[in-house]
């Protein structure tokens, strides 16, 4: 188990600066020939301890030592003893017992901070046949606390003296009865115990393993197949990194979008900006996407990545205006998936893939909000969209209505929110969408109102100021429809659309200098027939 480094018992030694000593039990009392039936009594309450706080507590095993006397027992419900160390030994001297009780805190300390556990209390019982020799009770009158203080160890003594007071202060601190086993054993003895605690704890490992291997990967090559061909196909018809061939393709893009072209939403996942990306995202998937689909089963697996997605794109529309695209929220959308586990299982989760998924979302944040040109929206949206979208369906084999049920009208209300916010925001891509339409309509007044307001609150980008001009030139306001494709150029100069209107305008004035300045750059930017026929006629001219 992480955090935990191989240990060690000494049943009838003790560390010593010089050597070893051997204690002698006869001081006990203890006739020889009854030695043998005192330890298989100490070594079948061991066991039967074993077997009730894992069967009937829902402890699991997490460690047993080689010399099979001491066990860590762990539970992921108990919210009073999150541990218990359970040892079969005979304590010798107090100094022994408390080095030993220290060293339990230490790896129960290590093992906090590997779950990132805000506290951890620990619940340290030794069975043996008698308490230390010598006075021990200031040790264990308190519990041992670490050096940070968020972990915490109680120790009870199990030997015969000390055995119903001690059961009594073990319901106290599990929060439940402990019945106190008979103090007799079976004809077979502890053996039969120690094999149905074993066999216990193989089940619950297989049922945890099972958890990993649930299904085998195939949407995931599907996916990755799809989105290598859709790259392809893109390049050969004009380019990945060709803005033009990206929006024909089905990239997302606010303003068309917001003219009823809803399947932008989906169609971003299959497609990417050059080879980088497709290298990157495709590693990504082949990685991430084989773990979740053999987690979840490839149906499952299917609706979580299609959901992430288009979470992504959700979040990418409301949040920002730009054209997007890439598998990178579906992608995300798979670490949400795991996120679930840890919330679902969190002592699994941190047991196994917990901190490497934890450590590679931070940095794929970190570098989003780092390098300019990230949908770190789209990243933030696909990360929730696929931890609700894991909710709605739960783990494969298992229904949890309730859960699952509270996921599903989350997810729905989520998705509502963020449609109804990308759609009626007050903001540039949506005004400018909705005076496409109405220019579109010949509705040129309606539309010139709707963008001076937003220039006059400062808020119009270059494609506000471009449609505003259009809509003067309409209404005949040409010098002030020249002011706003100047301001639109000087907002984003790589605008070829502003640069030909701009020419046709000093065109009709006459100015031929400046028309073929403005068309040359608008040829320049754009491979058009139109600005290649006008360029054309004005160097006949």
């Amino acid at each position: 188990m992480p955090g935990f480094r191989a240990g060690y018992v000494h049943c009838f030694t003790f560390p010593y600066p010089f050597g070893y000593i051997k204690v002698d039990r006869k001081r006990h009392g203890a006739a020889e020939s009854g030695a043998a039936e005192l330890a298989e009594r100490e070594q079948w309450l061991f066991w039967r301890l074993a077997q009730i706080f894992m069967q009937d507590m829902d402890y699991r095993l997490v460690r047993l030592n080689e010399a099979e006397n001491e066990v860590w027992l762990e539970s992921a419900r108990n919210q009073n003893i999150h541990m218990i160390r359970l040892t079969s030994l005979n304590l010798d001297w107090s100094n022994w017992l408390k080095r030993d009780i220290e060293w339990a805190g230490d790896q129960a300390e290590s093992l906090r901070k590997h779950l990132f556990k805000k506290e951890w209390h620990v619940l340290n019982i030794y069975v043996t046949e008698h308490p230390p020799v010598d006075d021990y009770e200031w040790i264990i009158e308190q519990p041992y606390t670490t050096g940070s203080g968020k972990t915490k160890v109680e120790t009870l003594i199990l030997a015969r003296e000390t055995a119903e007071h001690a059961f009594v202060r073990m319901a106290a601190l599990l929060k439940r009865d402990v019945p106190l086993p008979e103090m007799s054993f079976h004809a077979l003895g502890h053996h039969s115990l120690k094999e149905e605690v074993i066999r216990h704890a193989r089940e619950q490992e297989k049922e945890e393993r099972a958890l990993f291997e649930y299904g085998k990967p195939f949407f995931t090559y599907v996916f990755m197949a799809v989105q290598i061909f859709m790259f392809m196909l893109v390049e050969v018809q004009g380019g990945s990194t060709n803005v033009e061939t990206l929006i024909q393709f089905g990239a997302k893009y606010n303003p068309l979008i917001l003219a009823g072209e809803w399947w932008r939403f989906f169609t971003p996942i299959f497609l990417h900006i050059g080879l980088l990306h497709l290298l990157m995202n495709t590693l990504a998937l082949y990685y991430l996407g084989t773990t979740v689909e053999r987690m979840f089963g490839r149906l499952r697996f299917l609706w979580i990545y299609l959901f992430s997605g288009f979470a992504g794109s959700v979040a990418s529309f409301l949040f920002t205006d730009n054209l997007s695209a890439g598998a990178s929220g579906a992608i995300f959308g798979c670490f949400g998936a795991l996120l679930y586990i840890g919330v679902m299982n969190t002592q699994l989760f941190f047991r196994t893939i917990g901190t490497n998924v934890l450590f590679l979302i931070g940095i794929n944040l970190v570098f989003g909000f780092t390098v300019p040109g990230i949908d770190n929206a789209g990243h933030i949206g696909g990360l929730a969209g696929g931890f609700l979208a894991t909710g709605m369906v739960h783990f494969p084999g298992k229904r949890k209505w309730g859960t699952q049920i509270l996921f599903l009208l989350a997810g729905a209300a989520a998705v509502t929110f963020a449609l109804y916010g990308g759609y009626h925001a007050d903001r540039p891509d949506v005004i400018n969408a909705r005076a496409q339409q109405q220019i579109e309509n010949s509705e040129f007044e309606s539309a010139y109102h709707m963008l001076s307001q937003l220039v006059s609150e400062g808020k119009g980008d270059a494609v506000t100021y471009f449609r505003l001009a259009y809509t003067e030139i309409q209404l005949h306001q040409r010098e002030e429809a020249k002011k706003h494709l100047q301001k639109a150029i000087e907002m984003e100069p790589g605008f070829p659309e502003a640069h030909f209107n701009l020419a046709v305008l000093y065109y009709d004035e006459g100015r031929l200098d400046l028309a073929k300045e403005h068309a040359a750059k608008a040829e320049k930017m754009a491979d058009k027939k139109m600005y290649q026929e006008f360029m054309d006629k004005l160097k006949g001219q």
